[in-house]
């Protein structure tokens, strides 16, 4: 897209040296995509779960099990316990870099794939049944470092914890809000939530997509029928 652009504004002043030199120029600010591998992607998944499970000082069951439920359901019984053998022998004991699993989860996955992984990450805390302000405090640092937006992670704890006027907050809006800034809001995260976008993740991002996908069009709903519009 950059290459395009100054090619593009390079032609316009100068024709066709100048849409080469933009051309150029635009190679060199266009943001760089590194691929990872489902393995690398899987283990370094598993190392954030890791993390948010001994946030709070206590590791329970319940986390446990869902992590591991996870991982069956997006990649089988035999390659999620390879993947738990391989972080058990190699990197449970050697420490965990959480800032450069964010490096190379904001290389490779798109912003909508980093929101569905707080989203799952948000799983694992709720998991035992509540989420301690230690597990939240872990996930602010996770979503900033995913450089996801402080909305974007109020939406997506609102849908987690029960707090008042919460359709308002999975919809990133105050309540003193417009219809048509409710509707508005409504379509900007209906698109960026849609499963659609996390369809090369697998089938089971795919399906957490469409809970939190259904979660923000019931928001909409309950807004809609309390304001009847």
């Amino acid at each position: 897209m950059y290459k395009l652009l100054f090619a593009l504004i390079g032609y316009t002043f100068f024709r066709l040296p100048g849409a080469f030199m933009g051309f150029f120029i635009g190679s060199f600010l266009s943001p760089k995509v590194q691929k990872i591998s489902s393995k690398d992607f899987e283990i370094n998944l598993l190392a954030l779960a890791s993390l948010v499970i001994k946030a709070d000082g206590k590791v329970t069951q319940n986390e446990l099990d869902f992590v591991r439920r996870y991982f069956v359901s997006a990649y089988g019984k035999n390659r999620a316990n390879e993947v738990f053998k391989i972080f058990n022998q190699s990197v449970k004991n050697k420490g965990i870099s959480v800032s450069k699993i964010s490096r190379l989860f904001n290389l490779a996955l798109n912003y909508e794939s980093r929101l569905q992984v707080i989203h799952f990450l948000f799983g694992i805390a709720k998991a035992d049944g509540n989420i301690s302000e230690l597990e939240i405090k872990k996930l602010l640092e996770f979503s900033n470092l995913f450089k996801l937006s402080y909305a974007d992670f109020l939406s997506i704890k609102a849908m987690f914890i029960q707090e008042t006027d919460n359709a308002y907050k999975i919809l990133e809006l105050d309540k003193i809000a417009t219809n048509d800034q409710i509707k508005k809001s409504y379509r900007e995260l209906a698109k960026k939530h849609h499963p659609d976008k996390v369809q090369h993740l697998g089938d089971a991002y795919v399906k957490a997509a469409q809970d939190k996908f259904q979660q923000i069009q019931k928001a909409y709903q309950n807004i809609k029928n309390e304001r009847g519009f």
